[in-house]
């Protein structure tokens, strides 16, 4: 099968599989927060970051949402070197999210540690978290979201 045609055939696949359902519940958690002036966290590790980075400036501009992200290197680096690596975004946690804010995990593995960690922080601690993971459907980050 010629190398267009493979592409465009895995589009589709993928498309019929997409959860509206999910996507409906999203949409609604975001709209709450972007009415109750609440804020959007986002957290992710190497190119996951960049993805949370470009997400975090659409929500921003587009739908003008409060959006951060935690790309700091100072912060990055304090955090780290006081908590542990593993710890990084779970200590944020704590440090910035307030009630009813929104946190979203980005992991292309959905296995790494620190980013995990945090979501299950979130989950103990009824802050609404949402995960996109996108190798494997059941990986551990898959499982500590609410979406």
């Amino acid at each position: 099968m010629p190398v267009k045609k493979k592409f465009f055939k895995a589009i589709n696949i993928a498309l019929l599989n997409v959860d509206f359902t999910k996507i409906n519940k999203i949409q609604n958690i975001i709209a709450k927060v972007k009415k109750n002036k609440k804020t959007i966290y986002l957290f992710g590790n190497g190119a996951s970051s960049t993805i949370a980075d470009h997400l975090a400036t659409d929500f921003t501009k587009t739908n003008r949402v409060k959006a951060k992200t935690f790309n700091n290197p100072g912060l990055i680096t304090c955090y780290s070197n006081d908590y542990g690596y593993e710890n990084l975004f779970k200590e944020c946690i704590k440090s910035y999210v307030n009630k009813n804010d929104l946190c979203i995990f980005v992991s292309s593995s959905g296995e790494s540690e620190n980013v995990v960690k945090a979501s299950k922080y979130c989950r103990s601690k009824n802050i609404q978290n949402i995960t996109l993971t996108g190798f494997k459907k059941n990986n551990r980050l898959s499982k500590t979201g609410i979406v």
